[in-house]
């Protein structure tokens, strides 16, 4: 009766889970797969992901500010939803990609270049962002883009390269 008293979720014969218990589960499916998925968490998914927030953010910023002044279609809520979607494809090509560094010998080699790929894209973003909303950028940030994108493998033209074949 007296380890009743102290533990009253074990009177059923302990079939039922706690809040606790479920967090607990659940923190260790989510870490095992995103060990799967990308091979442990590291310095360039963290950085990847912290641009992924700042991007969304302040484009929901810019959103606003030219949904004020008319001179764009402002927050909508089918427009976020599609930005949403192209945050999760990101993190979809960097699982992938780790998937064939698996198959290829497991350096990170690929995961990495296209981590480096999305970190320039979504820094170029966040800068387009700032132009939205009338910030200056320095130029220090426009040479980091550039960096970015010279280790990911993409060459300065291959965006322009791309548009014109769509044509």
């Amino acid at each position: 009766m007296l380890g009743q008293e102290k533990f009253p979720e074990q009177r059923d014969g302990g079939r039922r889970l706690d809040k606790w218990e479920i967090f607990k589960f659940s923190t260790a499916l989510g870490s095992s797969a995103v060990t799967y998925l990308y091979g442990g968490w590291s310095g360039v998914l963290g950085v990847l992901l912290a641009l992924v927030i700042i991007d969304y953010v302040t484009g929901l910023f810019a959103a606003g500010a030219e949904g004020k002044k008319g001179t764009g279609p402002g927050l909508k809520s089918k427009i976020g939803l599609i930005g949403i979607a192209r945050k999760v494809f990101i993190f979809a090509m960097v699982a992938v990609s780790h998937l064939i560094d698996g198959v290829l010998g497991d350096s990170h080699l690929f995961r990495d270049a296209v981590a480096y790929f999305y970190m320039a894209n979504e820094l170029l973003s966040i800068v387009e962002n700032g132009g939205r909303l009338g910030a200056p950028v320095p130029s220090i940030i426009r040479q980091a883009v550039e960096v970015l994108k010279s280790k990911s493998g993409e060459k300065e033209g291959d965006d322009e390269n791309a548009d014109k074949e769509k044509r």
